[in-house]
């Protein structure tokens, strides 16, 4: 018998199909990997020009992605990089302008009212999470991860202990975890008696808990347990900041491939036979753990979703420092020294961004970008309705979606130590100062050096004398950029504003 009941179901089963594809909800905002990693050379990885170092997950994002070509960190070293990072201001506006440690961990604290990225995109429906190195602030300061909008923390809070891979403890939201690694000075030489080409006289250097794995598997369990909503994952790995640490089956992968003289202590951080093997493979074994990421997204259907962002938090560790060999390496590419100072080589890093179907694979960009940009950039893609309030960032998201944006009218940084620094960079124009806080506390040194970096990427010749109006209008621009700052007094600059 004919049943009449199933002419109503058709017409609702088709209402549903329907429903489904023609009324869908808009689309999810697209999650957010953010990886950086710590003194990494802008020669440092082979899509930048590096030949000895193997890093295939990261050159097979800029064949997927985009590759920046001039990109600049927030600062010369980590704690005030990241500040930039986090609050979209430049070193002259930030709060956080120089490494400074509080006791007994911890670094001198952003204020519990900051307004940071992380805040920003929780308020607008992400879960946040941060997996590495903090530096930002202590675990019971107003700076601690957790107080600055990430839902969830695991790793090192303190830069001066995340310069022992095998650490004690790491910290897991804002409980202190014990590691079994063995209680060892950050600074040590190898004993007197000891030969320093045996693998033995080296044993005490290690441990059983590599710290950059452990907050690397907690990174791919958040992307697990968040992938069915929009999430920023903050990634900033200790890797490949000294000290020279790497499990051995990373080590065998370089062991004898490169001449070595054995680092046996006494300027700075442990010692390690084979510096330049290690420092190799803590790059290659970095680029591990973001392949697995990669793998990951993929697995889980993520891919076209999300965005992914590789960088590094300044330019390479000085030479010889620790044992590590940025000549050898070529970690600087054509830049002018490293970390620590405000030439290229301290400030411009290498950047790729991800993010399929959206952004245009294999692409390469030489927009001038900075780290104060990451606040209004992300926000824009991430479709954020926040006021990002005061900031020196830009957005740049139209480059990343293939459309053109106007020059960057400037860009500027400051650093209080390493002698005192300044510079700015106006279309291929950049000015430097130095030596605004002469150690033996002479008077300043206010002289501008000028570059060309058109023509002179690697800042060899100051065209300061033969320029002398661009001199002027950079003058000017440097003396306007710099705020006082009660915390981080920067004498020069201060009274260079108040005239």
């Amino acid at each position: 018998m004919f049943n009449t009941r199933s002419i109503v179901w058709v017409p609702l089963i088709l209402f549903c199909c329907l429903s489904r594809s023609s009324f869908a909800a808009p689309d999810r905002k697209p999650n957010i990997i953010f990886f950086i990693a710590d003194d990494l050379g802008y020669g440092d990885v082979g899509c930048f020009g590096q030949k000895l170092i193997r890093t295939p997950n990261i050159d097979r994002l800029a064949s997927e992605g985009m590759r920046f070509t001039q990109h600049y960190s927030g600062n010369p070293v980590c704690a005030p990089s990241r500040c930039v990072l986090m609050t979209g201001k430049h070193s002259g506006h930030s709060f956080i302008r120089d490494n400074r440690e509080v006791k007994p961990e911890g670094q001198f604290p952003i204020p519990e009212n900051t307004l940071t990225l992380a805040k920003l995109l929780k308020q607008n429906g992400y879960t946040t999470a941060a997996f590495g190195k903090w530096g930002l602030g202590g675990p019971d300061s107003s700076g601690a991860p957790l107080r600055q909008g990430f839902d969830r923390f695991y790793g090192y809070n303190c830069q001066r202990l995340a310069h022992n891979l095998y650490p004690n403890f790491l910290w897991d939201n804002d409980h202190k975890v014990p590691l079994q690694n063995t209680a060892a000075e950050l600074e040590q030489n190898l004993p007197k008696d000891a030969d320093p080409k045996d693998p033995a006289s080296y044993a005490g250097f290690t441990g059983k808990d590599y710290a950059p794995d452990l907050y690397a598997q907690q990174a791919l369990r958040f992307i697990r347990e968040n992938k069915g909503r929009p999430f920023f994952l903050f990634f900033p790995t200790v890797v490949p900041h000294l000290a020279l640490q790497v499990p051995e089956d990373s080590l065998k992968e370089y062991e004898g491939k490169f001449p070595e003289t054995p680092y046996t202590g006494g300027r700075g951080y442990v010692p390690q036979r084979t510096p330049r093997a290690a420092y190799a493979a803590m790059v290659t074994r970095m680029d591990r753990d973001l392949g697995r990421m990669l793998a990951l997204i993929k697995e889980l259907d993520l891919d076209e979703n999300t965005i992914l962002v590789f960088t590094s938090d300044n330019g390479p560790a000085p030479q010889d420092v620790g044992g590590v060999d940025p000549r050898f390496f070529d970690s600087n590419g054509p830049l002018r020294d490293g970390k620590g100072t405000v030439y290229e080589g301290g400030i411009r890093v290498p950047l790729i961004v991800r993010w399929k179907g959206k952004i245009k694979a294999g692409t390469t960009s030489k927009q001038v970008t900075g780290f104060e940009d990451w606040m209004p950039t992300l926000l824009e893609l991430a479709h954020g309705k926040e006021n990002v309030g005061d900031i020196d960032g830009i957005s740049f998201a139209p480059v990343l979606l293939g459309r053109k944006v106007p020059e960057r009218p400037f860009l500027y940084r400051e650093f209080p130590a390493s002698g005192g620094q300044q510079s700015i960079r106006v279309g291929n124009w950049k000015a430097v100062r130095k030596n605004l806080k002469p150690k033996d506390k002479s008077a300043p040194n206010l002289r501008l050096e000028l570059y060309d970096l058109g023509n002179d990427v690697g800042e060899t010749k100051d065209v300061s004398s033969q320029h002398p109006e661009v001199v002027a209008k950079l003058e000017k621009l440097m003396a306007e950029q710099h705020i006082p700052s009660k915390q981080f007094p920067f004498v020069a600059l201060d009274k260079i504003r108040a005239n």
